[in-house]
């Protein structure tokens, strides 16, 4: 701000804009870590703070901030798995921010922020993660299923026992279930006529009663 005075042809006026420049990378080819081929684009903020080092160090400041970003992501992108690639956006945003910071901060350029904006992986691959996903789906309904089937088991080991020791309880549970079984009035249920009568049933309630106060 203020008054310069220019010398003709000896000096020459440059304008910069200090606001804030977006860059949007193209889609670069990555090959991760564990050999997998992606497709990613990001967006690059940044701002000059040092208008004459980015006209006197750099000759085009706005294609070397452009292309070190490229080098950059493919450079940094290509050292990590592609499970991180896909989980870690916000820790890689910030280490390919700091990376482009401090190669342009000689040049009086402030890179504020990197945002990987897309990943796109090949048809076969989303194949596989969806299979994959589907597996461990897979694997955790047979992880219930066995844990209830061993929860349902002790239970009945539990019942059989007791069943063991009372006899007149198994004997009131077969009752139970006939009566259950009963409701259905489609239905037509045999038994055996030698100890089903009444007297039998009272026999073994107070034997149960007797067992359980005991």
């Amino acid at each position: 701000p203020g008054i310069f005075f220019i010398i003709p042809i000896i000096d020459r006026v440059i304008l910069l804009d200090l606001r804030v420049f977006t860059i949007d990378v193209a889609k670069q080819v990555v090959i991760t870590k564990d050999n997998v081929s992606v497709e990613v684009d990001a967006v690059i903020y940044y701002r000059v703070v040092d208008p004459s080092r980015a006209i006197i160090q750099v000759e085009n400041y706005k294609l070397a901030t452009s292309l070190l970003a490229q080098t950059t992501l493919r450079d940094v992108l290509g050292q990590i798995e592609l499970d991180d690639l896909l989980s870690k956006r916000d820790e890689l945003n910030k280490k390919l921010q700091a990376i482009l910071d401090q190669h342009t901060d000689p040049w009086g350029i402030k890179v504020t922020a990197v945002t990987l904006r897309d990943v796109s992986l090949p048809e076969s691959m989303r194949r596989a993660i969806a299979k994959q996903a589907e597996s461990e789906r897979e694997k955790r309904s047979r992880i219930l299923l066995a844990d209830g089937e061993f929860q349902a088991s002790k239970t009945m080991t539990d019942a059989a026992r007791l069943y063991e020791e009372v006899p007149a309880a198994l004997k009131l549970r077969e009752f139970h279930t006939l009566v259950d079984i009963a409701r259905e009035k489609t239905l037509i249920v045999v038994t055996p006529s030698g100890d089903s009568g009444t007297g039998s049933v009272v026999g073994l309630t107070a034997a149960l009663n007797r067992e359980l106060s005991e």
